[in-house]
């Protein structure tokens, strides 16, 4: 046996050693919707760390957003952890969602500075009388709320920033501030991550830096969006897609096979904590953590929804 493949010996029998938790985005249409909970639905009993729930520019999806949240505390044994960005809004305005947030039961805040009302790619300009950056944005979460914050992380250096140096500086602004769980944007060369993740630990940086993952639902679709986020799509994995356009079936399963290589390649890594970009997509995410070790929660459903409950409490 290769006792230097970790990933071959993940055991369901054996306590839990991964910690997965899963974005969706709220829906536009009442097709968006049922897509949504029927993806929620699927992944839900695989009981991740925790499901975040995206945020649009300027609070585009505001309501949509708490009313995804609010529904997912009311419905489901999961925990919700809301985006919230400083985009277009005054201080007074973003604090009024954080309070909202709090009362309805929310206790995790993504706080994340956001793209600028034009669209990625535009420059960003502060709203005169708003949060200026991710870290300020923490900092009021934290006055105001004993609330947990995640933040976001860059390997390749955010789209803005004039270095991966500048970023890291931020990062730290923003863990200085409350900040004790970093998401990283998406990547598909794990070397980015495991460089990145060193240059963070020589900085002092010491919470959690969390990859995210992103399965390639469509790779036209996530080449676009890749190039919008400054994400780099290597050649190889052009190539595994290529002359597939026409092949669903096809695509599907080497979308698997890539994340599949990507997920167990961290695992042998030493990485335990991973975050996917699900898409509102369930089957490639449920299928990966199967191969992470996770299989549905037999806890009856009163039982985890108390559970639940008392740690949201």
């Amino acid at each position: 046996m290769d006792a230097s493949r970790p990933s071959r010996f993940i055991n369901a029998g054996k306590p839990r050693g991964i910690r997965v938790s899963f974005e969706f985005f709220p829906p536009k249409t009442a097709e968006m919707e049922q897509s949504l909970w029927e993806a929620i639905s699927r992944l839900a009993p695989l009981k991740p760390n925790f499901v975040s729930v995206t945020y649009g520019a300027g609070g585009s999806t505001r309501e949509r957003t708490h009313t995804t949240v609010k529904r997912i505390l009311a419905e489901t044994m999961l925990t919700p952890a809301a985006h919230l960005t400083c985009v277009a809004a005054t201080c007074a305005e973003v604090d009024a969602v954080i309070g909202a947030y709090a009362q309805a039961g929310v206790r995790h805040i993504v706080a994340l500075r956001g793209d600028p009302l034009a669209g990625a790619g535009e420059k960003y300009a502060p709203h005169p009388g708003g949060y200026r950056n991710a870290a300020d944005l923490v900092a009021g979460i934290k006055r105001l709320a004993d609330l947990e914050v995640s933040v976001s992380a860059y390997p390749e250096k955010h789209p803005d920033s004039p270095s991966v140096a500048a970023d890291i500086d931020m990062l730290k602004a923003k863990v200085d501030a409350g900040a004790t769980r970093a998401i990283t944007q998406f990547f598909f060369e794990n070397d980015l991550y495991f460089r990145y993740r060193d240059r963070v630990r020589a900085a002092g940086i010491d919470i959690p830096i969390v990859p995210g993952i992103l399965p390639v639902q469509n790779f036209k679709t996530t080449k676009t969006f890749a190039a919008r986020c400054g994400a780099s799509v290597p050649a190889w994995l052009a190539d595994r897609f290529d002359g597939l356009d026409d092949d669903a079936a096809t695509r599907k399963l080497i979308a698997a096979a890539v994340a599949a290589e990507q997920v167990l390649d961290l695992v042998d890594h030493g990485v335990t904590d991973f975050h996917f970009y699900t898409m509102n997509r369930a089957d490639l995410v449920y299928a990966i953590c199967h191969l992470l070790g996770l299989r549905p929660s037999t806890v009856t459903g009163n039982s985890a929804r108390a559970t639940a409950e008392k740690e949201r409490a």
